[in-house]
C-alpha cells in the first residue's frame, strides 16, 4: 500500500467533478501532429534522464510530457500515463524543499519501463503543470487522450504501438482515452477508477459529503460551485457524455483492470471488467485482466491488515508482463491464464491472521454463486427463514442535527477501511441485525445487497446499510456500506424520481457493491442500519426539497424497517462453495 498512497490524492478530482463530462472523441480533419510546435528552452524542473517535448492538439493547445527512453537505438514501444498531478512531481516543501527525493522517485518510476524497453511518456494533461489551456476535470480527456496517443505514435522514438497506464484519476484518463478508440492504442492497464462519476459520488442518490464537498473546500472551491456538485444528483447527458457505463461500448483493446475491496472505486474496475469482457467491441471482448485485492485508497484504518496481499502499485508484477505480450508480442502465457484473480479475504485481525486469506481465480467475474437470503426480525435477528408475522416493523427518529458518525469505509480524504464499528455507541436509530454464531464458514463472492422495506412519514429519508464481520472477540469489521436516498428508490432518471408517501412502506434496493470474503466459523454476520453516515455522506433533511436547496427547516423523520411476510427485508449475500 505504501506506493500506492501518492495515487489516493489523485482520485479527489473525480470527487471534486462539478462541470460536464466530454463529448466523445473523433478523428480530427488533419493530424494533430501537423502544427509546429516549437520546443522551448530545456526546463530546469526536469527529472534527470527526461526530455520534455510537447503534443499539439486539434484545437492548437500544446500538452507537456516528460519523454524517457531506454538505452540504445529505438524505436521501442511507448507507455503513456496523462496526470492531472505533475509530470514533475510534487515538491514537499518541508521534507524535500530541494525536490531531490521527489526526482528521485520519478526517475526510479520511469526506469522500471525504460529497463522493460519502453518509453515512458508522462503527460501533464490541459491546464496542468507545464501543458497550455484550461484545467476543467476530465472535460478534455476524451479528445486530448486521442491526439496525445496519436501523436506519440507518429514520434521518430515511437515503434507506433501504445499503451496507457495509470491508476486513480490516472486511471480515468487511460479509460477516456481508451474510450475515443485512436487507432494506435494497443492496450491499458488501469489501477482503481470507476465505470461512472454520477453513480460513484452520489451512491445511491446521496452525495459523498466529505470525500467530494470537503475536499473542494479545501481547494478555495467557491459556495457556488458547491452548491451546483449538491444539485448534480439526477442523470443527464453531461453526466453520460463521458461516463464509462455509456462509451465504453467504443473501447476495442485489453485493459488490465486493478482494484480493491476497500477502494473508492471498487465497483468501477470489476463492472468495467464485466462489459468488457463479456458485451465489449471487437478487441476488448475476451481479452480482459481483473484483479481484486484487499486495499483502499491509501493505508486502511482500523485493527485488520492483509501481510503480502495488499500491496497496489503502478508497478505491481502483472503491468510489463501485460505490456509485454500486447505490445512485443511476447508469448509469456499471461493470456492462458486465468481472467480473474482476487483475493478472498478472512479474519485478519493483526496478530490473528487466518490462512484462509489467499489468491483464487476464476473464469469471469463474478463466480457462480447463489443468492442466500438473511431476513431481518423484530428482535434484530437475521435469519434465513422467511418471516410469516402479519405486522412486524422496527421505528426511530432520524434527525438531522444527531448524525451517526462515519466509522470506516470505502473513504480517499479520512479513515478508510475495515473499521470497527463498535465505535458507534448503542443509539435508538442505530439497528444491529446479527446471526447466531456461525456453526460453519459462508464464503460469499459477488454483488451484495439489500432488499429493504422503508417508510417515514414525511416525503423523503435516507436508509443507511452496512455488512460487517463480527469477530469472536466482538470487533465489528465494517465489510462494505451505501446509502440509499428514499425519492431515487425507482432510478435517477428525472422521471423516475418520487416521493415518498407519508407511512406507506416501499421496498428500497441499496446496492452494496462486491466482495470476497469469508466469513468464517464462529464469527456472526452482521446488518446494520440506520438513516444516517456523517461525513461520509451528505445528511437528509427530511425535507423533500430538490437536491442543493435549503429554504426548509429540517426536520425530524419516523422511519420504520419493516420486516413481516408482505414485506420481507433482507441482506441478500452472493453464497459460493470453492474447493476446500
Amino acid at each position: 500500500m505504501r506506493d500506492f498512497t501518492r495515487l489516493a490524492v489523485a482520485s479527489a478530482l473525480v470527487a471534486s467533478l462539478a462541470g460536464a463530462a466530454p463529448a466523445l472523441a473523433q478523428t480530427p480533419a488533419k493530424p494533430a501532429a501537423a502544427a509546429p510546435a516549437a520546443k522551448p528552452a530545456r526546463w530546469p524542473g526536469l527529472p534527470p534522464g527526461a526530455v520534455e517535448e510537447y503534443a499539439v492538439m486539434r484545437d492548437g493547445t500544446r500538452l507537456a510530457a516528460n519523454v524517457f527512453k531506454p538505452a540504445g537505438p529505438g524505436p521501442w514501444p511507448v507507455v503513456m500515463t496523462r496526470t492531472p498531478y505533475l509530470k514533475d512531481g510534487r515538491i514537499d516543501p518541508e521534507k524535500d524543499p530541494k525536490g531531490v527525493k521527489n526526482r528521485e522517485a520519478l526517475v526510479k518510476q520511469a526506469r522500471r519501463y525504460t529497463d522493460a524497453g519502453y518509453v515512458l511518456v508522462m503527460q501533464d494533461v490541459r491546464g496542468k503543470g507545464r501543458s497550455q489551456g484550461f484545467y476543467a476535470a476530465f472535460e478534455n480527456d476524451v479528445e486530448d487522450g486521442y491526439d496525445s496517443v496519436e501523436w506519440a505514435a507518429r514520434q521518430s522514438w515511437s515503434s507506433g504501438k501504445i499503451g496507457l497506464s495509470g491508476g486513480s484519476a490516472m486511471g480515468i484518463t487511460s479509460n477516456e482515452a481508451a474510450m475515443a478508440a485512436p487507432p494506435h492504442l494497443v492496450a491499458a492497464y488501469v489501477v482503481v477508477a470507476p465505470y461512472d462519476l454520477l453513480q460513484n459520488s452520489y451512491m445511491g442518490g446521496v452525495l459523498k459529503e466529505k470525500d467530494v464537498l470537503g475536499w473542494q473546500k479545501g481547494q478555495g472551491v467557491s459556495d457556488s460551485v458547491l452548491d451546483t456538485s449538491r444539485r448534480r444528483v439526477v442523470d443527464d447527458v453531461f453526466w453520460n457524455r463521458g461516463a464509462m457505463s455509456a462509451n465504453r461500448k467504443y473501447i476495442q483493446i485489453p485493459i488490465y483492470n486493478v482494484g480493491g475491496w476497500y477502494d473508492i472505486f471498487n465497483h468501477g474496475n470489476i463492472s468495467n471488467f464485466q462489459y468488457l469482457q463479456n458485451e465489449g467491441a471487437h478487441g476488448a471482448r475476451g481479452n480482459q485482466k481483473l484483479y481484486m485485492g484487499p486495499f483502499g485508497h491509501g493505508n486502511l484504518s482500523g485493527n485488520l491488515e492483509y501481510p503480502g496481499l495488499d500491496r497496489l502499485s503502478l508497478g505491481g508484477d502483472q503491468e510489463i508482463r501485460w505490456f509485454d505480450y500486447w505490445l512485443k508480442g511476447v508469448d509469456n502465457g499471461i493470456m492462458a491464464e486465468p481472467p480473474v484473480s482476487y483475493v478472498m479475504m478472512a479474519p485478519a485481525q493483526k496478530g490473528a491472521y487466518s490462512p484462509k486469506n489467499r489468491i483464487l481465480h476464476a473464469a469471469n467475474w463474478p463466480p457462480a454463486y447463489r443468492e442466500a437470503r438473511y431476513y431481518l426480525t423484530p428482535d434484530k435477528a437475521l435469519t434465513p427463514k422467511a418471516p410469516g408475522l402479519a405486522e412486524a416493523k422496527l421505528s426511530y427518529d432520524d434527525d438531522p442535527a444527531n448524525p451517526v458518525p462515519t466509522v470506516g469505509g470505502a473513504n480517499l480524504t479520512f479513515e478508510r477501511g475495515p473499521m470497527d464499528q463498535r465505535e458507534i455507541p448503542a443509539r435508538p436509530d442505530y439497528l444491529r441485525f446479527t446471526t447466531p454464531v456461525l456453526d460453519r464458514d459462508v464464503v460469499v463472492t459477488g454483488p451484495v445487497k439489500v432488499e429493504l422495506y422503508g417508510a417515514t412519514d414525511g416525503p423523503d429519508t435516507d436508509f443507511v446499510a452496512k455488512l460487517v464481520d463480527v469477530y469472536p472477540d466482538g470487533y465489528e469489521a465494517l465489510v462494505l456500506d451505501a446509502p440509499i436516498r428514499a425519492r431515487f428508490r425507482n432510478g435517477r432518471m428525472p422521471d423516475q424520481v418520487k416521493p415518498m408517501t407519508p407511512g406507506a412502506p416501499e421496498e428500497l434496493v441499496i446496492d452494496l457493491w462486491s466482495t470476497a470474503i469469508t466469513f468464517e466459523k464462529g464469527h456472526r454476520i452482521a446488518l446494520h442500519v440506520t438513516s444516517t453516515n456523517s461525513p461520509r455522506f451528505e445528511v437528509n433533511p427530511n425535507t423533500g426539497e430538490p437536491a442543493g436547496e435549503h429554504r426548509l427547516k429540517p426536520r425530524v423523520a419516523r422511519n420504520s424497517v419493516y420486516m413481516d411476510a408482505a414485506h420481507p427485508s433482507a441482506l441478500v449475500l452472493p453464497v459460493v462453495y470453492p474447493d476446500p
